[in-house]
């Protein structure tokens, strides 16, 4: 009878033992220059859920992050990851975001990132139908919300006490906050004075950092793991050495081949598959709807806060919705408009630069589906970007 080797069980529990309890300083040159040039598109949630990969693009002045959510991954050749790879400008886009990462999310993940955003230039993409009236539900903020920053936010807070307050306060409304024992009493102890709260926080404090120390060895393996699979297709021979205006042609005739079959100026595909369908039922069914009120703007006043204290210097891109189709459905022009001026006006008032786009509304071929950006619409960013980039 073989008897069973224990050795493999040593083996992983001493190397186990060693990640755990290894200095961070010894570890952290193995997350170096190509584990994070292959994140720079790879949209992985490990990456913006994580700390370590972000820290040292923010840390390589080459970068230049790009915020935003779904149309992040649309990678046509016009998407500036890919126009800028044809034509280079002395910066790298690295994409940060997937669908719903709102401005909370992106809020907390500044919060912890704090110190390395300092004097740091940025884009960020907006999207209207973040500020629906019910703001930001649970099943878009608990996919997105980073268990790690989280815990780093309630124990090494990188911003001032009234944004800590905040935050705390506006974590706690989501369930998967408030069910996570440690995390919840840490962030109570921000919003309540007596002595429950605070003991609470005191006990659980300690534990709180060990686990904290768990979640970040996790972070530091999990970037060494290659689960990218978004790749660059840039094409030369459609954007290289272009004029704007040239490329504007031909990204609408580009477009223009592959939406024939609709009213909507929208991808065929997509037209066919998710539209068409539903086509009756959906008619009207936005009426009465606006983006004028919505939690979101204090969720976007708390990230512009953030930004300010970091002297971080943003590009906001206002994009617009789709207006054949936002007519179609019912949807009031007065409540579009009155998101676009709203948005624009706060962005502002905070002193920060924004590239607003909301007269597309009705440009053709600027949108791929009812609410992203097509070809046509990534060279009007492009444009923007290079234009921001440009500035001293």
């Amino acid at each position: 009878m073989v008897r069973p080797s224990f050795k493999p069980l040593i083996i992983g529990i001493f190397l186990f033992s060693l990640l755990l309890f290894l200095p961070s300083q010894w570890l952290l040159p193995l997350v170096n220059e190509k584990v994070v040039q292959r994140e720079a598109v790879g949209l992985d949630s490990n990456m913006f859920q994580g700390y370590l990969i972000q820290q040292k693009m923010l840390e390589n002045p080459t970068y230049l992050p790009i915020y935003g959510s779904s149309e992040l991954f649309r990678l046509d050749a016009f998407h500036p990851s890919n126009y800028f790879k044809v034509n280079p400008n002395g910066f790298t886009p690295f994409l940060v975001g997937r669908g719903g990462t709102e401005s909370l999310i992106h809020f907390l993940n500044f919060s912890v990132h704090a110190d390395e955003l300092k004097n740091k230039k940025m884009v960020f993409v907006l999207s209207p139908q973040w500020f629906v009236p019910q703001g930001s539900d649970e099943s878009h903020f608990a996919p997105n919300f980073s268990v790690l920053q989280g815990y780093q936010f309630a124990l090494n807070p990188k911003v001032n006490h009234k944004l800590v307050v905040e935050g705390s306060k506006r974590l706690l409304s989501y369930n998967v906050v408030k069910s996570d024992f440690m995390l919840s009493s840490l962030l109570e102890a921000n919003l309540y004075s007596d002595k429950l709260h605070q003991t609470k926080a005191r006990i659980v404090k300690p534990f709180a950092y060990g686990f904290l120390h768990v979640l970040e060895r996790r972070d530091f393996v999990l970037s060494l793991i290659d689960l990218s699979f978004r790749k660059l297709h840039p094409k030369p021979e459609l954007t290289k050495d272009k004029s704007w205006s040239q490329l504007e042609l031909t990204a609408s005739e580009m477009a223009a081949k592959k939406a024939t079959t609709n009213p909507f100026y929208v991808d065929n595909f997509y037209y066919e598959t998710m539209l068409q369908p539903k086509l009756a039922m959906l008619k009207g069914y936005k009426k009465g709807s606006s983006y004028a009120k919505s939690p979101q703007y204090q969720d976007l006043q708390m990230l512009l806060d953030v930004l300010k204290q970091a002297h971080v210097k943003p590009l906001f891109v206002s994009v617009p919705v789709n207006g054949y189709w936002s007519d179609y459905t019912g949807f009031p022009k007065e409540g579009r408009t009155e998101y676009y001026v709203k948005v624009k006006r706060q962005l502002e008032n905070n002193g920060f630069p924004v590239l607003d786009l909301s007269d597309h509304e009705y440009d053709k071929y600027f949108f791929k589906d009812t609410i992203h950006l097509g070809y046509k619409g990534w060279v009007s960013v492009d444009k923007g970007i290079l234009q921001f980039e440009k500035q001293k």
